[in-house]
């Protein structure tokens, strides 16, 4: 599963949905006490799964690194700046779980021109057959606490079993935060919903306006 999100980063960025340094994800399975999350400031096209940083939760919910040889050796690596935004994801999840941050350039846009995400799923059978969207964050400093608690709010996340009503949700003058089994999964959400948006803003907001009605 490293390997893939270490793909699906490359792909992003080849996607132009993150710049170089940009994005982070995190893994966690769910009969285990590790989470693993990316590397802050890494370029992403280089990202290997030994570069992943691997974190061990304690009781009381604080989180230990566990030693790495081969990250000891590249001196430098820390957690994504995000690290509590996946923390609190990924505190309880009763399933495997995969949580890419990205910045998909037409989701950014819609959001940027007014457009509603959760609105414009409705209105596209093929994206909400498959891919659950929620109300979008609003404007958040980023790497906060805040960011992460308005973003478990969004998503309907439940701190007690960890169970999430929605996959995607926006994250205004930001990004989006999408969450899956796998990494895979994760991007398809992505991609669909970036489709939808293209077609959105290429229709143009007075058609929006008229099938929001």
């Amino acid at each position: 599963m490293l390997d893939t999100i270490c793909d699906v980063m490359k792909i992003a960025y080849d996607k132009k949905w993150i710049s170089t340094r940009d994005g982070n994800a995190s893994f966690k399975r769910k009969n285990e006490n590790f989470l693993y999350v990316t590397p802050s400031g890494v370029r992403k096209y280089h990202m290997n799964a030994e570069m992943m940083i691997k974190l061990e939760f304690e009781n009381g919910g604080n989180l230990r690194r566990v030693s790495d040889e081969y990250q000891d050796k590249i001196k430098g690596l820390h957690p994504t700046g995000e690290i509590q935004l996946h923390i609190l994801l990924q505190k309880n999840t009763p399933e495997n779980r995969v949580i890419l941050h990205l910045h998909p350039t037409y989701i950014i846009a819609a959001m940027y021109a007014g457009l509603d995400l959760q609105q414009i799923a409705k209105q596209f059978p093929e994206i909400n057959r498959y891919t659950k969207v929620g109300p979008s964050v609003p404007e958040v400093p980023p790497i906060s606490e805040e960011l992460a608690e308005s973003t478990i709010k969004a998503l309907n996340l439940n701190k007690e079993t960890g169970e999430i009503e929605y996959d995607i949700v926006g994250l205004e003058q930001h990004g989006i935060i999408v969450i899956a089994k796998d990494a895979w999964s994760a991007l398809e959400h992505v991609e669909r919903l970036e489709h939808i948006c293209q077609i959105a803003l290429a229709a143009g907001k007075e058609a929006y306006i008229r099938n929001y009605r």
